[in-house]
C-alpha cells in the first residue's frame, strides 16, 4: 500500500529538500519504488538536487489534473532504479482535492511504494492541499531557536490536517555547539516541537558538495549525514535502530 509523506519545515534553509532526495534514495536501495515530488512551487530544486533537471519534462500538476498520465510524467533516475521524480510547476497551481486524491491513486495504481512530497517553507495554502492525501508527515528542523518555532507552527497545522503520524527530523546537528550551550539538546526541540523524533543528522559537507554536483550522498558514501539517511529510511520501513553516536 502506497504510503504518502509530507515533508516539511517551518522555515527555509534546514535541508527539507536534501531530506527527501536521500531518503527517496535510500529507500529505492532498500529495493522500493519510491516517487519523490517537489511541491515547492516556484522555488523548485529537488531536480537540481537528484540531478535530473533535463529529465523532468511534467509537473505534478499535470499528472494530477490528468493532462498525462503519471507514468508518463515521473522521470526515472538515470542511476538509482527504483526511484522517480514528479516535477514542480513554476507557479502555484489551483488544484482541487479530488485531482491530489487522483494523484496519490495513480501512484499507487503505479506500483509505487512511496510517495515522498518535498513540501514548501512556512505555512503557505499549498500545504493543505499535499497535506489531504499524506498519510504521514515529516517536520525537519535545525537546533535553532527560529527553525524550532517554524517546526512547532508546521506541526501544529499539519495536525490540523488530520495527518496522524508526524515525526521530527532534526538536521545540521553540531554537539560542539550543544554541549556549548550554543545550540538546543535534541530532547528540548523535541519538547519545543511536540513531535517524536525520527533521526539525527550530522552537519556533513558532503552533502552540500554532493547536491550541487547532482548526486546523492547516499551513493557516494557511507558514514555522516549518509548513514543517517539510510537509518531514517530504514525507520520508515518500520524497523527500530539506535540514534546515531556522533
Amino acid at each position: 500500500m502506497l504510503k504518502v509523506i509530507l515533508i516539511a519545515s517551518g522555515k527555509g534553509g534546514t535541508g527539507k529538500t536534501s531530506l527527501t532526495a536521500s531518503a527517496g534514495a535510500a529507500l529505492a536501495q532498500l529495493g522500493r519504488k519510491v516517487l519523490v515530488m517537489d511541491g515547492d512551487c516556484g522555488l523548485r530544486n529537488l531536480d537540481l538536487v537528484l540531478g535530473m533537471s533535463d529529465a523532468a519534462v511534467f509537473s505534478f500538476a499535470d499528472a494530477a489534473r490528468d493532462t498525462v498520465p503519471l507514468t508518463r510524467a515521473a522521470a526515472a533516475h538515470p542511476v538509482i532504479a527504483g526511484l522517480h521524480l514528479l516535477t514542480a510547476p513554476a507557479e502555484p497551481p489551483t488544484l482541487t482535492n479530488a485531482q491530489m486524491e487522483h494523484l496519490s491513486r495513480s501512484a499507487d495504481e503505479a506500483g509505487f511504494d512511496y510517495l515522498l512530497i518535498d513540501g514548501p517553507a512556512g505555512l503557505p495554502e499549498e500545504l493543505s492541499l499535499y497535506a489531504h492525501i499524506a498519510t504521514q508527515g515529516i517536520v525537519v528542523t535545525m537546533p535553532d531557536p527560529a527553525s524550532i518555532r517554524g517546526a512547532e507552527r508546521v506541526a501544529r497545522r499539519m495536525e490540523q490536517s488530520c495527518i496522524m503520524r508526524i515525526r521530527l527530523v532534526v538536521n545540521r546537528v553540531r554537539p560542539r555547539l550543544i554541549r556549548h550551550g550554543l545550540a538546543a539538546n535534541i530532547d528540548d526541540v523535541m519538547d519545543a516541537a511536540g513531535l517524536p523524533l525520527l533521526g539525527l543528522v550530522p552537519e556533513d559537507e558532503d552533502v552540500i558538495a554532493c547536491a550541487g554536483s547532482g548526486k546523492s550522498v547516499v551513493q557516494v558514501k557511507k558514514t555522516g549525514a549518509a548513514q543517517a539517511y539510510r537509518n531514517i529510511a530504514r525507520r520508515l520501513e518500520g524497523e527500530r535502530l539506535p540514534l546515531m553516536k556522533f
